[in-house]
């Protein structure tokens, strides 16, 4: 079972719309979001809270004090409010952060009056210093909280980026803020913006390593064309990799239904040109006009993209993983489909976890879906091409995280302990979420130290779950062994339904016991005084058996069930002999009646039997299909008549002068016949009342 989750909860005075966390400090949170231009009531800020978080229209810093002993909390910090009359701050990201400060880049539009004056600084960029931690006082409770905040807040620059819209209605806005890791060479980082309602769409890629937008710093454009807009955007810096010069990244994004992928280098004054790396083919002409479509997507390595897709209708969504070749040509290498719940996605985010050249590294995925969930998974991964060993794990279902739509999704940032496994504290991962319904909440998930048997003096790795079988691999042995069991029981059920007689003999069970234990397995019908008689359907049931045999073996076989039959009814007669005490001419009908239907049976299956020598096998299937019934009713009246008479003569007196009823056997005649016999009389015909046949 996986630990228990902790999460915090906090509900502000203005809806959300995008967060992400300090890269180097898991404690800040960056959250923006507002009311709009002019809307009455709600204003547009950045807060800062204590375990830490930005916001902005408004513009929000949190710090998030965890305390592993208690329960987590989020407590805001400060709060800076924005302009009212400009719009809310619809993506943002974190450029650059160091122990005292973070520096952040924000979507934000002008006022409505700026944009349809063809002026719109959308890209706006921020600093706010940390405030100082107060160390937790017993006093107090023990709780982590923040001093009186007295850093400095500062807006550092705002530029206009995007192509000016040629619409009557100016409606652009900066739908993706992404900015890449910095270079481990040289530091560099690249920043890319992408429009959203814009009337051509536009994706901007630009040198974030500045202190603000300001100045000639735009490295390309990509100009999407009429009606096409940018899902999403990502980066990963190639550093080196493969042989590339010092400040180059591979670029991502995706439309609706495509996916491009390309590669470039900071000052190189070079346009890039995207390579079609996937895409969604259009549906067959008599198919629906309906599409999956691309959500979201990021770089897991240089090679391997993550791909977030919502089927048509509302049907789901699925998570595809995307090999790219040097020349950014892509095929799907794996594929997970989210939980049945989540009929669409919102938002992903991904963040790694320890790496080893020599395993297979996790990275943990979260999706947001429409029905305010959100579903973890555990994706393992090998460092470098071929991706032949991809696995997805499901890990946990976030059920109603937030009272209204989730708007985004960030993951803290991983940093492996400098301490060995026995010192090191626990480790954690962080989750945060944003809605409309101005919440955020923070999910903490606890991480397992994990060593590779193979490797005991490795570097401690630590995982969300434990490596192993993939979901896919899970559900198929589930379903291997199920099927196994089903035909196991259904196997031994035919067998045991084969020697009680329930069945026909397909398997051959019959002959795999011995007598007596068949015997015991098969039981016959057993009458009230211990009479057992076998049911006629017992003896003809074999004539199906017929149907695999030769010709002549048919025949023969008919003959003999025909004399089991006879004997059959001729036992039933003699038990009848036996048992039967009545006196009554009620009871005299009822024993020739049945004993008439078992008579007429044998005659006619005698019929079918010189039928069939006749007229082949169709002219047995009928005769037979009338005399099976009526044998088989026959031997079931006649039991009941003698476990009844049976029951009557018991009744009667031991000293009563009564007749009883006899069968006899006529040779002469071959009939059977019946006649009531008086007490003491002695010889076959003495005391005989009268004889007549049944």
């Amino acid at each position: 079972m996986s630990p228990a989750v902790a999460s915090a909860k906090l509900t502000l005075s203005y809806p959300l719309y995008a967060s992400d966390f300090d890269p180097q400090n898991n404690n800040f949170l960056l959250v923006g979001g507002g009311g709009g231009e002019g809307r009455t009531g709600v204003g547009n800020k950045i807060v800062m809270f204590a375990d830490q978080l930005l916001v902005g229209h408004r513009l929000t810093l949190y710090q998030t004090l965890i305390n592993s002993s208690r329960k987590q909390t989020i407590s805001e910090v400060v709060d800076i409010d924005l302009s009212r009359d400009e719009d809310s701050v619809t993506s943002l990201a974190i450029a650059s952060s160091t122990a005292s400060s973070v520096t952040a880049f924000a979507g934000i539009n002008s006022s409505q009056n700026d944009l349809n004056a063809g002026k719109n600084d959308h890209l706006r960029s921020f600093r706010l210093e940390y405030p100082p931690q107060k160390r937790p006082n017993a006093e107090e409770g023990g709780d982590l909280g923040a001093q009186a905040y007295k850093g400095q807040t500062a807006a550092l620059g705002r530029a206009s980026l995007f192509t000016p819209s040629t619409a009557a209605k100016k409606e652009t806005y900066q739908r993706v803020t992404r900015l890449s890791r910095p270079c481990k060479i040289n530091g560099g980082q690249l920043g890319a913006i992408a429009t959203g309602l814009a009337p051509e769409g536009e994706i901007v890629l630009f040198d974030a390593k500045t202190n603000g937008p300001m100045g000639p710093w735009v490295e390309a454009r990509l100009p999407l064309g009429q009606g096409v807009e940018a899902a999403d955007v990502d980066i990963i810096g190639l550093d080196d990799n493969e042989g590339s010069p010092p400040g180059t990244f591979a670029v991502a994004y995706c439309t609706d239904y495509e996916v491009h992928a390309f590669s470039m280098t900071l000052k190189q004054n070079a346009t890039p040109e995207p390579h079609f790396s996937y895409g969604e083919p259009h549906p067959d002409v008599f198919a629906g006009k309906a599409r999956p479509k691309f959500r979201s997507l990021r770089f897991i390595t240089p090679h391997l993209l993550l791909l977030l897709q919502n089927r048509p209708n509302r049907q789901g969504a699925d998570l595809l993983l995307l090999e790219l070749s040097s020349s950014f040509q892509g095929k799907v290498v794996g594929r997970k489909s989210l939980h049945r719940g989540i009929n669409a996605a919102t938002a992903l985010s991904i963040t790694h976890l320890t790496s080893s050249p020599s395993e297979l590294n996790q990275l943990v995925a979260a999706v947001a879906g429409q029905d305010t969930s959100i579903e973890t998974i555990a994706i393992e991964y090998p460092t470098s091409p071929p991706y032949r060993s991809l696995k997805f794990k499901s890990h946990r279902l976030l059920r109603s995280v937030h009272p209204q739509q989730i708007t985004s999704l960030s993951f803290s940032t991983f940093s492996p302990p400098v301490a060995t496994e026995s010192s090191a504290p626990p480790q954690y991962i962080k989750l945060a979420s944003t809605s409309i319904a101005s919440t955020v909440v923070v999910h903490t998930f606890p991480l397992s130290p994990f060593s590779p048997p193979s490797q005991k003096s490795a570097k401690q790795r630590y995982v969300l779950t434990p490596p192993g079988r993939s979901d896919a691999a899970t559900m198929g042995l589930s379903i291997l062994f199920s099927a196994l069991a089903i035909a196991l029981g259904a196997f031994f059920l035919q067998a045991f339904s084969e020697i009680r007689g329930g069945s026909p003999d397909y398997l051959g069970a019959k002959g795999w016991l011995s007598q007596r234990v068949h015997d015991y397995i098969a039981i016959p019908y057993i009458l009230e005084n211990g009479t057992s008689i076998a049911p006629a359907t017992t003896a003809i049931s074999t004539l199906s058996e017929s149907a695999s045999l030769s010709a002549s073996s048919i025949a023969d076989h008919v003959t003999n069930t025909l004399s089991d039959l006879t004997s059959s009814a001729s036992d039933t007669a003699t038990a009848a002999k036996e048992i039967l005490y009545n006196t009554t001419e009620e009871a005299k009908a009822a024993v020739s009646s049945a004993l008439d239907a078992a008579s007429s049976a044998a005659s006619e299956l005698n019929a079918a039997s010189e039928a069939y020598s006749a007229t082949a096998s169709s002219s047995i299937s009928s005769l037979t299909s009338s005399a099976v019934p009526r044998a088989s009713a026959a031997s079931h009246h006649v039991r009941d008549l003698l476990s009844r008479h049976y029951n009557y003569r018991q009744q009667q007196p031991p000293d009563k002068d009564v007749h009883h009823m006899v069968i006899h056997d006529d040779e002469e005649s071959g009939k059977l016949k019946a006649g009531f016999h008086r007490p003491g009389a002695e010889g076959s015909g003495a005391g005989v009342k009268k004889f007549e046949e049944l």
